[in-house]
């Protein structure tokens, strides 16, 4: 198991447990550093940092996960150490919140028309006060019986080319570059091979801001890891890895250090949060 988890989820976004849970958890695995990542959402990171007073070994990196669009299909961001009290991060955020909902309640109509019938009153109640996501959708659906795991919805319904799939407003990859250099922090590439040309939106997103790309992802093959691994270096950017994990108990889910990031990851990003540190406190 991995020390370091640089790509977690909880309940400020689509994640089953608080991020107050995600860092008891952490620290009794023995992690060193973290970095909670929700979806367009900044409300668990505050608690986190608090929670982790209590586990002096354990480090907790500020982090939002943005979601993208682009004709092929999606491009997500990491923004490790954003200011995430920032107010222009937090409107922003919240416009593509709302548009998740309104995405969601699309969702629940397709799915009825295909015979599905979930309540969206209990889509909410399981999403609680967190971003409504996809995998609440899947939760409703398996609590149902129409489904008998997580991955089944997306692979049968609620992938992007399923039929029940609805899109919603997104910002493009740049902006959300764009977003996270705004409010100081180090935009990362997140699980990049959901495009076809990894290596061209790398290029365009170096040129807006980009400092790294996430290389070590969950159920990525040793293969895919090197590839990564290889464009990465030869655009001077710094390899990431985290699980992605929702704790939504699915059996092929990559659990919390899961994914074999070496600890030359955090330090870098680590540092280079430094040095901009120290820059802009000279400017």
């Amino acid at each position: 198991m991995s020390k370091i988890d640089l790509h977690v989820h909880s309940t400020a976004s689509d994640g089953r447990f608080s991020s107050e849970e995600i860092v008891r958890k952490s620290a009794e695995l023995g992690l060193t550093v973290i970095a909670i990542a929700d979806h367009d959402a900044v409300s668990g990171i505050a608690p986190a940092l608090e929670a982790a007073k209590a586990f002096p070994g354990l480090k907790i990196i500020p982090c939002v996960e943005i979601s993208t669009d682009v004709p092929s299909g999606e491009v997500h961001v990491l923004g490790y150490f954003i200011e995430y009290s920032s107010q222009d991060l937090k409107t922003a955020l919240a416009k593509f919140r709302d548009s998740r909902r309104g995405r969601a309640q699309g969702m629940v109509a397709k799915l009825a028309d295909l015979g599905i019938h979930i309540e969206w009153q209990r889509v909410r109640e399981i999403a609680g006060s967190g971003s409504i996501g996809r995998p609440h959708i899947a939760q409703a659906m398996l609590e149902k019986g129409y489904i008998t795991s997580i991955r089944e919805a997306f692979d049968k319904y609620i992938a992007r080319d399923g039929p029940a799939y609805v899109e919603r407003e997104k910002m493009t990859p740049v902006q959300a570059v764009e977003l996270i250099v705004q409010t100081n922090g180090l935009p990362v590439m997140a699980h990049p091979l959901t495009v076809a040309d990894p290596e061209a939106m790398i290029i365009e997103l170096k040129a807006a801001g980009l400092v790294g790309v996430e290389a070590y992802y969950n159920g990525y093959t040793a293969g895919e890891i090197g590839s990564l691994v290889s464009l990465a270096d030869k655009h001077n950017l710094i390899v990431t890895g985290g699980s992605d994990y929702h704790g939504l108990g699915d059996s092929g889910e990559t659990m919390i250090g899961g994914a074999s990031v070496p600890m030359e990851s955090a330090e870098r990003l680590i540092a280079l949060a430094e040095q901009r540190a120290l820059r802009l406190a000279s400017q």
